[in-house]
Protein backbone atom coordinates (compact mmCIF):
# COMPACT_ATOMS: atom_id res chain seq x y z
CA UNK A 1 0.00 0.00 0.00
CA UNK A 2 1.07 3.29 -1.00
CA UNK A 3 0.39 7.28 -1.65
CA UNK A 4 2.22 8.53 -4.82
CA UNK A 5 1.63 12.45 -4.27
CA UNK A 6 2.89 14.17 -8.09
CA UNK A 7 1.65 17.61 -9.12
CA UNK A 8 4.59 19.40 -7.71
CA UNK A 9 6.98 22.00 -10.17
CA UNK A 10 7.93 25.42 -10.67
CA UNK A 11 5.17 28.32 -11.04
CA UNK A 12 5.74 31.99 -10.67
CA UNK A 13 3.75 33.71 -8.08
CA UNK A 14 -0.07 34.30 -8.78
CA UNK A 15 0.00 31.02 -10.46
CA UNK A 16 -1.72 27.78 -10.06
CA UNK A 17 -0.98 24.23 -9.29
CA UNK A 18 -2.56 21.15 -8.66
CA UNK A 19 -1.40 18.35 -6.38
CA UNK A 20 -2.51 15.00 -6.60
CA UNK A 21 -2.51 11.94 -3.79
CA UNK A 22 -2.87 8.36 -4.86
CA UNK A 23 -3.67 5.63 -2.95
CA UNK A 24 -2.52 2.27 -4.43
CA UNK A 25 -2.84 -0.65 -3.32
CA UNK A 26 -5.85 -3.54 -2.57
CA UNK A 27 -8.44 -2.68 -0.33
CA UNK A 28 -7.21 0.78 0.75
CA UNK A 29 -9.53 3.45 1.66
CA UNK A 30 -8.24 5.82 3.18
CA UNK A 31 -10.47 7.94 6.11
CA UNK A 32 -9.47 11.01 6.87
CA UNK A 33 -6.26 12.74 5.07
CA UNK A 34 -4.57 16.00 4.93
CA UNK A 35 -1.51 18.14 3.13
CA UNK A 36 1.43 19.09 4.61
CA UNK A 37 4.56 20.54 3.58
CA UNK A 38 7.74 21.88 4.96
CA UNK A 39 10.67 23.55 4.26
CA UNK A 40 14.70 22.63 5.03
CA UNK A 41 14.87 23.81 9.39
CA UNK A 42 11.02 24.15 10.23
CA UNK A 43 8.65 21.47 11.12
CA UNK A 44 6.08 20.25 8.90
CA UNK A 45 2.93 22.25 8.49
CA UNK A 46 -0.60 21.64 8.03
CA UNK A 47 -1.73 23.02 5.15
CA UNK A 48 -5.31 21.31 4.29
CA UNK A 49 -7.39 18.45 5.70
CA UNK A 50 -10.40 16.58 5.21
CA UNK A 51 -12.71 14.46 6.88
CA UNK A 52 -14.40 10.69 5.31
CA UNK A 53 -17.38 12.78 5.43
CA UNK A 54 -15.52 15.57 2.96
CA UNK A 55 -15.48 18.35 6.30
CA UNK A 56 -12.24 20.47 5.20
CA UNK A 57 -9.89 22.84 6.96
CA UNK A 58 -7.12 25.03 6.24
CA UNK A 59 -4.03 26.67 7.35
CA UNK A 60 -4.62 30.35 8.23
CA UNK A 61 -1.75 31.47 5.69
CA UNK A 62 -3.62 29.21 2.78
CA UNK A 63 -6.87 30.03 3.24
CA UNK A 64 -9.18 31.41 0.12
CA UNK A 65 -6.45 30.31 -2.14
CA UNK A 66 -6.44 26.37 -1.75
CA UNK A 67 -8.90 23.71 -1.72
CA UNK A 68 -8.88 20.31 -0.97
CA UNK A 69 -10.97 17.87 -2.00
CA UNK A 70 -11.40 13.98 -2.13
CA UNK A 71 -12.75 11.42 -5.14
CA UNK A 72 -13.46 8.23 -3.12
CA UNK A 73 -14.46 6.47 -6.12
CA UNK A 74 -10.56 7.37 -7.79
CA UNK A 75 -9.10 6.98 -3.89
CA UNK A 76 -7.55 10.13 -4.68
CA UNK A 77 -7.08 13.50 -3.39
CA UNK A 78 -6.17 16.96 -4.67
CA UNK A 79 -5.06 20.10 -3.64
CA UNK A 80 -6.23 22.77 -5.53
CA UNK A 81 -3.64 25.78 -5.00
CA UNK A 82 -3.97 29.05 -6.57
CA UNK A 83 -2.48 32.52 -6.04
CA UNK A 84 0.64 31.29 -5.32
CA UNK A 85 3.26 33.03 -3.03
CA UNK A 86 6.92 32.43 -2.54
CA UNK A 87 6.36 31.67 1.04
CA UNK A 88 3.93 28.74 -0.50
CA UNK A 89 7.20 27.06 -1.43
CA UNK A 90 8.22 23.51 -0.22
CA UNK A 91 7.65 19.82 -0.45
CA UNK A 92 3.96 18.91 -0.08
CA UNK A 93 3.55 15.59 1.50
CA UNK A 94 -0.17 13.81 1.52
CA UNK A 95 -1.30 12.27 4.72
CA UNK A 96 -3.98 9.49 5.09
CA UNK A 97 -5.55 7.57 8.13
CA UNK A 98 -7.22 4.36 7.08
CA UNK A 99 -7.96 2.95 11.21
CA UNK A 100 -11.67 4.25 10.39
CA UNK A 101 -11.80 6.08 14.18
CA UNK A 102 -14.22 8.57 12.90
CA UNK A 103 -15.26 11.59 10.86
CA UNK A 104 -12.63 14.12 12.49
CA UNK A 105 -9.99 16.30 11.38
CA UNK A 106 -6.40 14.17 12.25
CA UNK A 107 -3.29 15.54 13.98
CA UNK A 108 -0.30 14.80 12.44
CA UNK A 109 0.94 12.08 14.53
CA UNK A 110 -2.41 10.63 13.09
CA UNK A 111 -1.96 9.34 9.96
CA UNK A 112 -0.56 5.87 9.59
CA UNK A 113 0.29 6.77 5.52
CA UNK A 114 2.45 9.09 4.11
CA UNK A 115 3.49 10.05 0.45
CA UNK A 116 6.86 10.45 -0.39
CA UNK A 117 6.53 14.50 -1.28
CA UNK A 118 6.08 16.65 -4.24
CA UNK A 119 8.40 19.86 -4.27
CA UNK A 120 6.54 22.72 -4.94
CA UNK A 121 8.39 26.21 -5.81
CA UNK A 122 6.64 29.53 -6.61
CA UNK A 123 9.17 32.38 -8.03
CA UNK A 124 8.80 35.81 -7.50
Amino acid sequence: VQLQASGGGLVQAGGSLRLSCTASGSSFTFDAAGWYRQVPGNQREMVARITSSGNTNYGDSVKGRFTISRDNAKNTMYLQMNSLKPEDTGVYYCAADTSGKGDYFRLIWEYNYWGQGTQVTVSS
